[in-house]
């Protein structure tokens, strides 16, 4: 995020340590931050300057204040072009964007032109969020983004319905089960289409690859791209499809489970159902989006002689490259 910035030195990747799994969670969590969303323009601006203060040596090491500099920019800046990302899309937006979408989807007893109108909904989301936080080194033009937006709609779509066609029809399974892999049906829909629209909304990447560099000596060490791997390509989008899906299993899985035991205990009125699926899909997307993100490296270091034979014996610090996942 800081590279468009003045200045010559680097800033460390993060206050934590991004080798383990906790780590990157606690990154991850400072970039989804919903607070981050009430910066202002001001705000943003006075964090470049703290930040082009220390790349230029003005300030000698990090303090609290460039920390918390830092989080604005990561949070808001795309890391490859150094441009705010759309607010909506930012992950720190994350949560709230999907919000109402996630409760649309998991509201009980949706009909055929519900559960269409939900789907297409959240794939549109999907499209928006996967394209405004990918790798732009090989960006899709708009006729590749609208087929892909067209195919993963088509698939949410038919797994949805084909699943709530499926469900009642099921023999030997008891009302109360039916019941529960009714409301698990959006689950299966979004997760399938969920890493679906990452590999659509990112497979010009893996056509093209994606830009590759040297992990340097020492921290801060400016470093050019040694070139666009297929293979870091593939290993960037498959990530972050796996991410998406962890990211979705708690949400839409825990929510509907809870509602159901709610209503079969007759602890829920008709009218507090929404209220209710809104409250359990916040508390569950707050704490599941950090933990997802963390699953792997947003700035993914790997051994040079698992890419391309143009990168072996190209490594930075101990024979590795790195690259941008994205989000």
């Amino acid at each position: 995020m800081s590279a468009s910035l003045p200045g010559d030195r680097e800033l460390p990747h993060s206050q934590y340590d991004l080798n383990t799994y906790w780590g990157r969670v606690r990154h991850a969590a400072d970039i989804s931050d919903p607070r981050m969303l009430f910066v202002s323009s001001a705000g943003l601006e006075q964090a470049k300057r703290l930040i082009s203060s220390y790349k230029q040596n003005e300030v000698p090491t990090m303090n609290a204040e460039l920390w918390r500099a830092k989080k604005v920019v990561d949070s808001t800046l795309h890391p490859d072009t150094g441009e705010p990302v759309f607010l909506p899309f930012r992950m720190s937006c994350y949560v709230l964007s999907n919000l109402v979408v996630t409760a649309g989807m998991l509201t009980p007893g949706l009909k055929t032109t519900g559960t269409l109108l939900w789907q297409i909904a959240n794939q549109s989301l999907n499209v928006a969020i996967n394209n405004a936080n990918s790798n732009k080194s090989t960006p899709l033009s708009v006729s590749q983004m609208a087929k892909s937006y067209l195919m993963a709609v088509s698939a949410s779509c038919s797994v949805a319905l084909g699943l709530n066609a499926l469900v009642p029809r099921l023999k030997n399974v008891s009302p109360n089960t039916k019941l529960i892999l009714g409301r698990l049906v959006p689950f299966a829909a979004v997760s399938s289409a969920s890493a679906l629209n990452v590999f659509l909304m990112r497979s010009e990447e893996i056509r093209q690859g994606i830009d590759v560099y040297p992990v340097p000596e020492k921290e801060g060490e400016p470093v050019q791209s040694l070139g666009r791997s297929k293979v870091a390509a593939k290993i960037a989008v498959g990530e972050t499809a796996i991410s998406r899906v962890l990211n979705a299993t708690p949400i839409m899985v825990v929510p509907p489970l809870i509602l159901v035991q709610l209503e079969k205990r007759k602890l829920l009125s008709p009218r507090m159902v929404l209220p209710a699926n809104l409250g359990l899909v916040l508390a569950t997307s707050l704490f599941a989006l950090p933990l997802a993100l963390g699953a792997f490296p947003q700035r993914q270091a790997i051994s040079a002689a698992s890419l391309e034979e143009e990168f072996w014996n190209r490594g930075g610090k101990d024979g590795k490259v790195e690259f941008n996942r994205g989000m």
